[in-house]
């Protein structure tokens, strides 16, 4: 199994070479982990302006740990979920701080690795109710996608999506930035354990979330934030419709974690079986998890 070092496009080049490539794992936990402020409505986007040269270091141990691409701290950061905490009118200091650290960290690393910018459907608060209206929803991804292009980011990696309505309007503004960009799905198994449904939404199945996605084209479709044990079967439902890269970036039970740095490496080499050429982790994987992935890439 071959790895590579990315240079701008030389991730997509690594892919179409055969290759894996491994990414980082969880960015917001490592912050609340490692002690960083947190409490707000924005998942980690405060917590990382607040600490900057904590986030700087974060970065720089995944990719000493190995990650070929690292996702900038911008999950939570569009201006509609900043102005839902009274922060919208520092959305560009936000998010190019954000950007910066994430820049920094490859320049003081001198490794070669990709920069992505994070772009999440993650609704004001928290609370499904409360996403504006659908064109000032799409104008503010958008917002931030322009800001990535004008501030260098190689790659967008839209992340969390889970239903076919907030996820398709991500998907047309990154779209229309002209970026090459990955989709993110987010999934966990139905209550009953016979399908697949969207993580925070058990009404909506897997199946169409990709039906309503994958006409965008991405250049990656992930199963990301997605529990351990839905992955495979979700692999298997994205790979019935799409014939593209695929690839995974599991999160773990943070309050009580049942997968080790060897075990999810374990289930990372089913996954790359499976057909998987992007692996990494999510929320509760830490620098050791990727370390143990690129370990498994390197055989």
């Amino acid at each position: 199994m071959r790895f590579y070092h990315s240079t701008t496009m030389g991730w997509l080049e690594n892919l179409q070479s055969g290759g894996v490539l491994v990414i980082d794992g969880g960015t917001g936990s490592e912050l609340r982990r490692r002690g960083a402020p947190w409490g707000d409505a924005t998942w980690s986007g405060l917590a990382g302006a607040a600490r900057h040269d904590l986030l700087v270091n974060i970065h720089m141990d995944y990719i000493a740990a190995g990650a070929e691409v690292i996702i900038a701290n911008t999950f939570g950061t569009a201006r509609f979920v900043l102005e839902s905490v009274g922060f919208g009118e520092h959305f560009k200091m936000i998010n190019r701080d954000a950007l910066a650290a994430a820049f920094e960290a490859r320049e003081r690393s001198g490794m070669d690795i990709a920069v992505a910018g994070s772009i999440s459907c993650l609704p004001p608060g928290f609370d499904h109710e409360a996403y504006p209206d659908p064109e000032r929803e799409r104008a503010d991804y958008q917002e931030l996608a322009d800001l990535f292009d004008a501030e260098g980011v190689d790659l967008i990696a839209l992340e969390m999506l889970q239903d076919d309505r907030h996820a398709a309007l991500a998907c047309d503004a990154v779209r229309a930035s002209g970026l090459p960009f990955w989709i993110g799905v987010s999934c966990r198994l139905s209550a009953d354990g016979q399908s697949l449904v969207g993580f925070d939404y058990p009404g909506m199945p897997l199946a169409g979330i990709l039906d309503a996605l994958l006409s965008y084209e991405p250049a990656v479709v992930n199963v990301m934030h997605s529990p351990v044990n839905a992955v495979a079967r979700a692999l298997t439902e994205v790979r019935s419709r799409w014939h593209g890269f695929v690839g995974a970036y599991p999160e773990i039970d943070e309050q009580a974690p049942a997968v080790s740095p060897n075990g999810l490496a374990t289930l990372g080499a089913g996954w790359v079986e499976q057909g998987a050429r992007v692996i990494g982790g999510c929320c509760g994987t830490g620098p050791e998890y990727i370390r143990a992935l690129k370990a498994l890439c390197a055989v």
